[in-house]
């Protein structure tokens, strides 16, 4: 199969030379004309393929973003401000105005927002490729569609030739009958 092939049908459902057309679209006519299934599924060639720090950025931006985290981050603070003012207070590690503590936060965000943002941008081409994929299949229905109704006309006009010329004959069968009754 060449792109001459596959060019009128460019032409007739994209509405556009084969040249101009998308690869996508290129790909969707080419699936379409052979009868090939749009079945590649984005999520599964996205989740096996991740490394050892993909996995981590993935656990640490799904924990660092749940309700979970945020109690437990909660108790933490509250334990280490009850700890240093009220139980420590002879002796504080960390007296108020908690320097240690804002340290420590400002660490755990400075780590945690490149993780969090590796994580994203992982989502967003995942994303990506399920919105092209989505659009292969949306394409190529309608493409199917579009093909059905082509061939429902061309069957519709068939048909209505079959009853013209049954017509025909039988208006054939009545001017003989007339005549031979004169």
């Amino acid at each position: 199969m060449s792109d001459h092939d596959l060019a009128p049908l460019s032409q007739r459902w994209l509405g556009k030379a084969w040249e101009h057309a998308t690869a996508a679209e290129r790909t969707v006519l080419t699936q379409l004309h052979l009868r090939q299934r749009t079945n590649r599924g984005p999520a599964h060639a996205a989740a096996d393929a991740r490394s050892f720090g993909e996995r981590v950025a993935d656990g640490v931006a799904r924990f660092g973003g749940s309700w979970r985290f945020i109690g437990g981050f909660g108790v933490f603070l509250a334990l280490w401000v009850i700890g240093n003012v009220w139980l420590l207070r002879a002796h504080p590690f960390d007296p108020y105005p908690f320097i240690f503590l804002n340290l420590l936060l400002s660490m755990l965000a400075a780590l945690q927002a490149p993780v969090i943002m590796m994580s994203q941008n992982r989502q967003a081409a995942r994303d990506r490729i399920a919105a092209e994929h989505d659009y292969a299949v949306n394409l190529k229905a309608e493409l199917e569609i579009m093909a059905l109704h082509d061939k429902l006309d061309q069957l519709r006009v068939e048909q209505l030739e079959k009853i013209l010329a049954a017509q025909g004959e039988q208006i054939a069968l009545l001017r003989r009958l007339l005549e031979e009754k004169r």
